[in-house]
């Protein structure tokens, strides 16, 4: 999947709708457009690999609430969509699949079932992502509305160990808020934990684009961005071209 730094676009869906919440919080919401299967078009157009889909009312409802939506994409782009939000039994997993996910990312489950992100990863082999998401170094659960007790550094193991492919890694509290990214913590973080990690949260400019794949030899693979380019702070299309100039100063991206 991530042969290279791999630049993200993601996609968050309520109501069917293209939304994006600022450090997860589902009063504070942005709607960007009443057409995911287009947004993933244009995304598509300016150079995606893959698509970050997050089912938000999925995350809250414990079960995918947007499949209809994840369809309408399938059938517009040939890119690969891994999807999140609500994957808490192999039953959704597989729904999620079925309505044209390639890969799916799972949250919650590591911490409220480990045994569900064994199994999955199992069963889809190179095609079960791990999420964590965090907030002042505690792991949120359900939609981010709760934290647990499990530590984060505990949870980032049972995903290893379960065989997930690459661990998804948010920071709450600079997610949707162009805060910028801490490219240092990452790279510690992923060597810490000696699997494949995307940044996701906080990226505000190409230099954050630059910074994360500069380190990609240090195991954080792609990023994740989602409110800078809804808010055209930068396009996908020169985002790619960033992180490519990381590797080749020569590209002539800029």
């Amino acid at each position: 999947m991530f042969d290279s730094f791999t630049v993200i676009p993601a996609i968050d869906l309520r109501a069917g709708r293209v939304v994006r919440l600022t450090q997860g919080d589902f009063a504070h919401t942005t709607v960007y457009g009443d057409d995911p299967a287009a947004t993933a078009a244009e995304f598509e157009r300016d150079g995606a690999r893959v698509i970050h889909v997050v089912d938000l009312d999925g995350a809250r409802a414990a079960e995918p609430r947007n499949l209809d939506a994840l369809r309408r994409m399938r059938g517009e782009v040939r890119c690969a969509l891994e999807a999140s939000g609500g994957l808490r039994s192999m039953k959704s997993i597989e729904a999620v699949f079925d309505a044209g996910a390639d890969y799916v990312s799972l949250g919650s489950a590591a911490v409220l079932n480990p045994k569900l992100a064994h199994d999955a990863a199992r069963a889809w082999p190179g095609r079960v992502l791990g999420v964590i998401d965090s907030r002042s170094g505690h792991v949120a659960i359900n939609a981010w509305e709760e934290t647990c007790a499990v530590p984060l550094e505990e949870v980032a193991l049972r995903l290893r160990e379960a065989g997930v492919v690459a661990i998804i890694a948010t920071d709450i509290l600079r997610d949707g808020t162009e805060r910028g990214v801490d490219a240092e913590a990452l790279a510690a973080f992923a060597a810490r934990l000696g699997a494949p990690l995307i940044a996701s949260g906080g990226v505000a400019s190409l230099a954050d684009i630059r910074a994360l794949s500069a380190i990609s030899p240090q195991g954080v693979v792609g990023v994740i961005i989602g409110r800078a380019l809804y808010e055209h702070r930068f396009t996908l299309a020169e985002a790619i071209g960033a992180a490519e100039q990381a590797h080749d100063p020569q590209s002539g991206a800029h």
